[in-house]
């Protein structure tokens, strides 16, 4: 009986001690969960200079900065993940937005998609493109080019990236009649996003483990009541 109560002991304290000491893995992916992309007023007067004015928005949000023409809601849809190891590098996924823009009281672009699109040879871009989702086709408007600043808060958990630069897509250029503008300079954008950690496979292993081992613990105190 005392070997029994001396190993339940045992057993519940090594149980505790796993418990509020697990094994700690840092996260080192992150996922965009929120936040406003912001399009700077250089873009709309490149776009004039192609005889395309904004008539109006909607769903749209201020930008940041203040000063800047217009902010998208990036929407709970988005999906787009980035490792900070070795600096910014994204990984996959899309970042989605709600809003629209018309332009000349004819042409409503919107819901705009950030994403990875394979193939592209656009000189200085990225690889990442800005899609059109209000359109059943899904065109590509513009190509990114890679953010000239990147600002990764890892205790508040919020990434700015900021100077993209949008360049003129082939096809966008093909649809307004004009193949020559492919690849031209078309304005800036910003995006200020607040993120969240993905776990490792190993951080979620250790936080099952705590957790089955604080359960063992509480039945191991319930238990030595009785003994």
């Amino acid at each position: 009986m005392r070997f029994s109560h001396l190993a339940a002991i045992v057993g519940c304290t090594t149980a505790a001690f796993i418990s509020i000491a697990p094994i700690q893995v840092e996260a080192a992916t992150f996922k965009i969960e929120s936040g406003v992309t912001s399009i700077d007023r250089d873009h709309e007067e490149i776009l004039k200079s192609l005889g395309l004015f904004i008539t109006d928005t909607e769903n749209t949000v201020p930008p940041i900065p203040s000063n800047y023409l217009v902010g998208l809601p990036i929407d709970s849809d988005t999906n787009f993940t980035f490792s900070d190891e070795g600096g910014f590098t994204p990984l996959f996924g899309s970042i989605e937005h709600t809003g629209t823009i018309t332009f000349n009281d004819q042409m409503t672009v919107g819901n705009f998609s950030i994403g990875f699109a394979p193939g592209r040879t656009v000189p200085n871009a990225s690889g990442l493109v800005l899609r059109d989702t209000v359109s059943p086709l899904n065109p590509i408007l513009f190509d990114l080019g890679a953010p000239q600043s990147v600002t990764f808060d890892k205790d508040n958990l919020s990434l700015t990236l900021a100077n993209v630069q949008l360049f003129i897509s082939p096809e966008f250029a093909q649809g307004l009649g004009k193949s020559n503008l492919a690849g031209l300079f078309a304005g800036t954008a910003r995006i200020d996003a607040k993120v969240a950690a993905v776990p490792e496979p190993g951080s979620a292993l250790a936080t099952l483990a705590a957790g089955a081992a604080l359960l063992a613990a509480r039945f191991c105190t319930q238990k030595t009541k009785y003994i």
